[in-house]
């Protein structure tokens, strides 16, 4: 499934990946390919995924690479729509 993540700065991420996980309102949840169709409120907390997709040049400080292999980002808020195996996230 494809990944973006977008903030006031810049689009962050543009890619591939196999999950996604996100900081929702009633509690972290994660999409991986073929979910349903959805739009939901994300709070404060870690967005996280696997797969290698491109993170924009001047934004990798902002990433971190768990022991899990997953990159994660922190966010203080922000919405996440999945449609047709499209993740578009958001994020302040």
């Amino acid at each position: 499934m494809h990944l973006e993540i977008v903030t006031p700065e810049a689009s962050l991420v543009s890619g591939e990946v196999t999950s996604v996980t996100v900081p929702g309102m009633d509690g972290e949840f994660q999409m991986l390919n073929n979910h349903a169709a959805i739009v939901a409120l994300l709070v404060e907390g870690k967005v996280s995924f696997d797969g290698n997709p491109t993170i924009a040049e001047g934004f990798e400080n902002k990433f971190v690479k768990e022991a899990s292999g997953k990159w994660s980002l922190e966010i203080s808020s922000g919405t996440v729509e999945m449609n047709n195996n499209k993740v578009i996230v958001l994020a302040d």
